[in-house]
């Protein structure tokens, strides 16, 4: 006799398998843009920048969904770099976070290792198997959004 879903339960822990999946797609990318001498989490920052900038960090910290000290953190080896510059902002109290032209030829050098990591995921996974994942984590994450404490990360 065939099983249903109806009839079959889930077993193991989604926590873990979903972080199990997320390390290792995070290693494809990570490999790649790790040629040009960026983490993943500092080429996102930059092609936040890139897009948004010159933006507040709380702002930044808002639409890439950390915290404030994380944005701080990772900010500092950016700047560092010459990629980014924090700049006084308007009222002298603010800040904005702006890209240099440093910034941009990184990002673009990054975004080319970028493309080569979702190549790779693409022809690991399969288009088809990569399509069906990315509808059904849209629709997950919509399942999501009226859990009370959620938030959008």
């Amino acid at each position: 006799m065939l099983e249903t879903s109806a009839s079959l339960k889930p077993q193991g822990c989604t926590n873990l398998k979903l972080r199990q999946l997320m390390r290792r797609v995070a290693q494809v990318y990570d490999h790649e843009v790790g040629k040009t001498g960026l983490k993943g989490t500092q080429y996102s920052l930059l092609s936040h920048v890139l897009k948004l900038g010159p933006i507040r960090p709380g702002e930044l910290a808002r639409a890439m969904k950390v915290e404030a000290s994380t944005l701080t953190r990772n900010l500092k080896p950016l700047v560092s770099a010459g990629w980014l510059e924090v700049v006084p902002g308007s009222d002298g109290r603010s800040r904005l976070v702006s890209m240099t032209d440093a910034g941009r030829e990184k990002r673009t050098e990054a975004q080319r290792r970028w493309r080569v990591a979702q190549e790779s995921i693409n022809h690991m996974l399969g288009a088809d198997r990569v399509l069906a994942l990315h509808a059904l984590i849209d629709e997950s994450m919509a399942c999501f959004s009226p859990f009370p404490g959620a938030d959008d990360a």
